[in-house]
């Protein structure tokens, strides 16, 4: 069945949809619903991931679809078929640029189109059982086929995010130590030219001085 269904934008992974009632029935809903979020994450930060793909979560499957600058995304159980996952977004996909598409690089607020949520409601029930007429026959279209649409561990995924933002973290780092070396270093050649010329200056403050004195007396 489907369980979480959640539509972002990849330039900046700015949620704009997130079905209302999902994830009622799974465990840990806000944990899934937090991966989700780091996936689209991952996608704006373009690391030229596949336009579709499959990816493995404990006991569910996240798939998704990027079309132009959207990626539509949905969770659902193991057993769910592949098939009928995609043609749930492609279903999605479709209406929501119909309806929204001009206005997505205008979004400014997470969930600006939260009213596709009635459509998203709507749509979901007709997939949920996949014993339908309905279903069986989508089933059975082949002029829609998945098997090559790549599956991957979420781990492994958001793995490389991970390792991205720990390369970021140090070049951050190093950046702010190099700076203190710097700041460090400017203050030492500061020092170093006060103590090289601090003695000749009072000598030429002495010198000064005497020589005013004796203007003065004289």
């Amino acid at each position: 069945m489907v369980k979480l269904t959640m539509i972002a934008r990849v330039t900046d992974g700015l949620p704009l949809v997130e079905g209302l009632d999902d994830g009622r029935d799974v465990p840990d809903a806000d944990f899934y619903k937090k991966q989700a979020k780091a996936l689209f994450t991952n996608l704006s930060r373009g690391l030229n991931d596949p336009s579709r793909m499959s990816i493995e979560t404990g006991s569910y499957m996240f798939h998704y679809i990027i079309e132009g600058r959207v990626c539509y995304l949905t969770m659902c159980d193991r057993s769910y078929p592949k098939k009928l996952a995609f043609q749930y977004l492609e279903d999605l996909k479709n209406e929501f640029e119909r309806v929204n598409g001009s206005q997505v690089e205008t979004a400014a607020r997470p969930y600006a189109f939260i009213k596709f949520d009635t459509f998203i409601q709507k749509t979901k029930k007709l997939y949920q059982d996949t014993r339908t007429q309905r279903n069986i026959s989508k089933l059975n279209d082949e002029l829609y086929e998945v098997h090559q649409i790549m599956t991957r561990n979420v781990q492994e995924v958001l793995g490389v995010g991970e390792k991205l933002d720990q390369v970021s973290q140090m070049s951050s780092r190093l950046t702010s130590e190099s700076r203190v070396y710097a700041d460090k270093a400017k203050d030492l050649n500061r020092q170093a030219l006060i103590r090289k010329w601090a003695p000749v200056a009072i000598v030429l403050a002495v010198v000064t001085f005497l020589f005013w004195v004796k203007n003065k007396i004289w």
